[in-house]
């Protein structure tokens, strides 16, 4: 018995490869499928991103794919198509406490305007008029105690005013119904253990049950997982893409904080925040490189957090919302970004090997980066465009670039 065959495979059932595969069923009548080796979707990185949807980043380009994704993310019944998403934008504003000098942050804030993002400078007093229950303290602070920390307000903070984060598993739920709403066929448990490779041309995969997918495109969206696949295609890559245990806290979030709280930058601290859906919890994470650096294996890695991350960061919570009280335990989960080490940028669209495309290494940007990556490899693909869609060249993400140089290499870059 031969092969079964399709004009297209995706492997990866995240946040990206669904996406992918919605982005080309609106557009076209492809045969696609995708192939999940999990027995649900999202066990990679969707399952545990934050879903941050801010837009202000050092790079312009990815400035213009994160604006050009709110908007998908606040039109997102008409985009999916879904007249009852499970997913929604939790749109509480992103507040950027990152720097001191008003000079750099009216810079910063009229870059954004400038791409169209509804950002306003605001002082102190406007700004705790905004959010009550935030600390404008502005000198770093010391999470190890060792130094005696003295607050001191900022002079002005960056607000964005249209975003704030989604649900992401619900977001990954309203992909994948919409897409196989569009004839895409979803296939759960289903690993794939070769990537067939014949005269430079990638043809098709093996799975682990020993039958075969004949395909004229194969894509790489495996997340985390993602160099096993290039491996199996032979691809050789200069990036440095490294799964990455990134950890996260979970805190109670009593009604004495006042609200309303917005998801928080807080360079001071270290970390970032933001309310959890319901209000009730806060989750925190950092924003330091070197937090980002402990490389995991994908199928054997530590998804709890570390009690001493927890001890260490808990206390730039507090001193960010002054009111929270030292009551409770607050627990952590871990999950793991696939960070690329040269630039914190992701590898998109075709490789040296023919019928070979990879999506990959979106250092914890992926989910907000989503549908708007989508978009460029469904346009390069089809040669169809369709609402919603992105200008932003795939080409600024080719895997044949040279490193973008950035100042930083974190989570915020």
């Amino acid at each position: 018995m031969g092969n079964e065959t399709a004009d297209i495979v995706i492997i990866g059932g995240g946040i990206i490869g669904m996406s992918i595969a919605h982005q080309i069923a609106r557009r076209s009548s492809l045969d696609i499928v995708v192939l999940e080796k999990g027995a649900g979707l999202g066990e990679g990185s969707t399952g545990g991103s934050s879903a941050i949807t801010r837009q202000r980043y050092t790079q312009i380009e990815s400035v213009r794919v994160a604006r050009d994704g709110n908007v998908i993310w606040r039109n997102w019944s008409e985009y999916t198509g879904l007249a009852d998403p499970v997913g929604r934008l939790h749109d509480i504003g992103v507040l950027w406490m990152m720097d001191d000098d008003p000079g750099a942050v009216a810079a910063d804030g009229a870059r954004l305007v400038a791409e169209g993002i509804d950002a306003v400078v605001v002082d102190t007093a406007e700004m705790q008029r905004m959010f009550p229950g935030v600390s404008a303290c502005m000198v770093p602070f010391d999470l190890t105690g060792e130094t005696d920390h003295v607050c001191a307000d900022g002079v002005s903070f960056l607000v964005e005013r249209d975003t704030g984060f989604f649900d992401a598993t619900g977001a990954l739920l309203d992909v994948a119904n919409a897409a196989k709403a569009g004839g895409v066929d979803v296939r759960m448990r289903t690993e794939v253990v070769d990537v067939i490779v014949a005269g430079g041309r990638a043809t098709g995969v093996k799975l682990a049950d020993g039958s075969g997918i004949d395909a004229g495109l194969v894509i790489n969206a495996a997340g985390p997982w993602c160099n096993r696949i290039n491996v199996m295609a032979g691809l050789e890559t200069p990036w440095d893409l490294a799964p990455t245990r990134i950890q996260v806290i979970y805190r109670d979030l009593p009604s004495v904080v006042p609200r309303p709280i917005p998801v928080i930058a807080d360079a001071p601290g270290g970390v970032y925040f933001r309310p959890e859906a319901g209000g009730g919890q806060i989750i925190l994470g950092s924003i330091l490189e070197e937090d980002e650096i402990e490389d995991a294996d994908p199928d054997d890695y530590n998804a709890a957090a570390d009690r001493a991350f927890i001890d260490l960061k808990i206390h730039a919570l507090h001193h960010r919302l002054p009111d929270l009280p030292y009551v409770g335990i607050p627990g952590g989960m871990a999950s793991l970004y696939t960070v690329n080490r040269q630039d914190v940028l992701p590898i998109v669209g075709p490789t040296s090997i023919e019928g070979f495309a990879v999506v990959n290494g979106f250092s914890g940007h992926g989910f907000k980066e989503s549908q708007t990556i989508a978009s460029m490899m469904a346009q390069w693909i089809t040669r169809e465009r369709a609402v919603f869609d992105t200008d932003v060249p795939m080409s600024f993400f080719s895997i044949d670039r040279e490193p973008i140089e950035t100042e930083d290499h974190n989570v915020l870059a």
